[in-house]
């Protein structure tokens, strides 16, 4: 029996549905395009090859019911990327693809804001299947993880706390940029960056910023190696 959401997604009101497709490898991007348009069709796709680019389709006022994003593109510097469009665009749910379909970085997306987790080995139905839950505002995972371990968690809600400005700071630090370097590239004065930085210390609970950047190096998530 299939519910009304169920219904009305599946016949009524996919038309009305913008999903943004945010993968830097053109044949992901396809498989995605082609597991939205079965889930829902009729529906607006948008692509991203670049996370700079998923910022820009967001902030473009027209909302997107879901995004579907890969934790490894250009720009994402892994969770810190996940973090900073859940806290500009809260109300927009995400669902991170990726190559990397252990267990525990299948949490640590949950963790940090993701409302689904699809692996990229999935077949297209289970990704249309994760598509229409999350718009059902349920959570979808492939399988029932063990909970996160307390330090994760803990990390986890001072993340949170960052603003997007911090955030953007903090994966600056991630990829070993100086304070100036930041500055110039978030078209702010250095003072403003190294007043975030002290922040960002504060809230993570590090004296330091080479702890900052220990810190960062985790929220980054190494490539899988293809095989």
């Amino acid at each position: 029996m299939r519910s009304c959401c169920d219904f009305m997604i599946g016949e009524s009101s996919a038309m009305a549905f913008r999903i943004l497709v945010a993968d830097d490898h053109p044949l992901m991007r396809a498989a995605l395009h082609q597991a939205v348009g079965q889930a829902l069709p009729g529906a607006e796709i948008v692509e991203a090859a670049r996370f700079e680019e998923v910022e820009q389709a967001l902030s473009h006022g027209a909302g997107f019911d879901t995004v579907l994003l890969d934790l490894h593109m250009p720009g994402m510097n892994g969770l810190i990327g996940l973090v900073l469009l859940r806290s500009e665009y809260p109300a927009t749910p995400v669902i991170v693809v990726s190559a990397q379909e252990d267990g525990t970085t299948i949490q640590r997306a949950m963790d940090y804001g993701a409302s689904g987790f699809v692996p990229k080995s999935a077949p297209i139905t289970q990704i249309g299947e994760a598509i229409r839950a999350v718009l059902d505002g349920a959570i979808w995972v492939p399988a029932a993880e063990s909970p996160p371990q307390a330090d994760e968690a803990d990390l986890a809600t001072r993340v949170a706390g960052l603003t997007p400005q911090q955030l953007r700071v903090l994966a600056g630090i991630a990829e070993g940029k100086l304070n100036k370097q930041i500055a110039y590239e978030m078209g702010v004065v250095e003072t403003t960056v190294k007043a975030h930085v002290t922040v960002i210390l504060r809230r993570l609970g590090v004296h330091s910023r080479t702890q900052a950047a220990l810190v960062a190096s985790r929220l980054a998530l190494a490539p899988q190696a293809e095989g």
